[in-house]
């Protein structure tokens, strides 16, 4: 089983958007008047983290 390194998931899915029109990762501070950097499109959500079994 592998374990979760701190710093590793805080490096992967901190500050992490994901653009619901195009998937494009964008890395910000503050969701705040954000938009992707693609598209323009302001429908951002958090990058998910993927569950190991």
């Amino acid at each position: 089983m592998a374990k979760r390194f701190e710093i590793a998931d805080k490096r992967l899915f901190s500050q992490v958007y994901i653009c619901q029109r195009c998937n494009a990762k964008n890395r910000l501070k503050t969701l705040k008047g954000a938009k992707c950097r693609k598209c323009q499109s302001k429908s951002l959500r958090l990058k998910h983290k993927h569950l190991k079994a």
